[in-house]
């Protein structure tokens, strides 16, 4: 039967079905931003500076908190801006989990954050190079340590030891790398250790970054500050635990 249709009865149906499928799309794409804000929204030009830098970063988590968001650099001009080469503002170390994604709770988009994400913050060598990457590369201002509240990796490295029970397979790796958070909150005490401990990695994490044989000369020169910082899950609100960029 198709070998039987007229080429012009073949172009009708193919044009008819084009247009129906762009009249769909349309729809949809009206669906999907219908009582949300725009999401081709910019914020301006990069930072070029550490408070520069960390102004936009805590100015994302405020539209985040309030749900006012801009969703900024996620639309097909931003992501082909960004194809051929990048220059992200910040550098972002956090945890692994789930419910804290850095570009969303800062409210960022494509290009804008280097972000790393390991349990608990966890650093070794490879961490700690692909923090160095964008300060050394290209200059970029900021690097942003963030823990959170009700950490699964810390509390499991905590239990671990407490009780002198390794944790199965790599998972003994975050263990070891935790040890000095876990040490600390020891001698600090606290109603809830775990916390603590979650509050005590971000500070010692971003300390060893500030005092790095490569990053520190960045730090002292004024090019680059680290910061750290603690994720409420309960309110969305990021507190900072280390000291701010100056001029901010």
């Amino acid at each position: 039967m198709d070998g039987t249709r007229s080429p012009g009865r073949r172009t009708l149906l193919a044009g008819g079905l084009a247009a129906a499928a762009a009249a769909l799309s349309g729809c949809a794409a009206n669906s999907a931003s219908f009582g949300r804000g725009p999401t081709s929204a910019s914020p301006g030009a990069r930072p070029a500076t550490p408070g520069a830098a960390f102004a936009r970063l805590m100015d994302g988590n405020k539209r985040w908190v309030s749900g006012d968001l801009q969703h900024p650099d996620r639309d097909p001009t931003r992501r082909q801006l960004v194809a051929q080469e990048q220059n992200p503002f910040g550098v972002v170390l956090s945890c692994i989990d789930s419910r804290v994604p850095p570009e969303l709770l800062f409210d960022t988009g494509l290009g804008d954050l280097y972000v790393m994400r390991t349990g608990g913050q966890a650093v070794g060598p490879v961490v700690t190079g692909s923090v160095e990457y964008g300060p050394m590369t290209s200059g970029t201002p900021l690097v942003f340590v963030l823990g959170h509240q009700r950490c699964g990796a810390v509390k499991a490295a905590y239990t671990s030891l407490r009780e002198d029970k390794p944790l199965p397979g790599n998972l003994q790796a975050i263990v070891r790398a935790l040890r000095p958070a876990y040490e600390r909150a020891l001698k600090e005490g606290g109603t809830d250790p775990v916390e603590t401990m979650a509050r005590a990695q971000v500070q010692l994490t971003a300390d060893d970054l500030r005092a790095n044989a490569d990053l520190a000369p960045l730090v002292r020169k004024g090019d680059l500050a680290v910061v750290g910082g603690y994720y409420s899950l309960d309110t969305g609100a990021v507190e900072i635990l280390t000291q701010v960029p100056p001029g901010t």
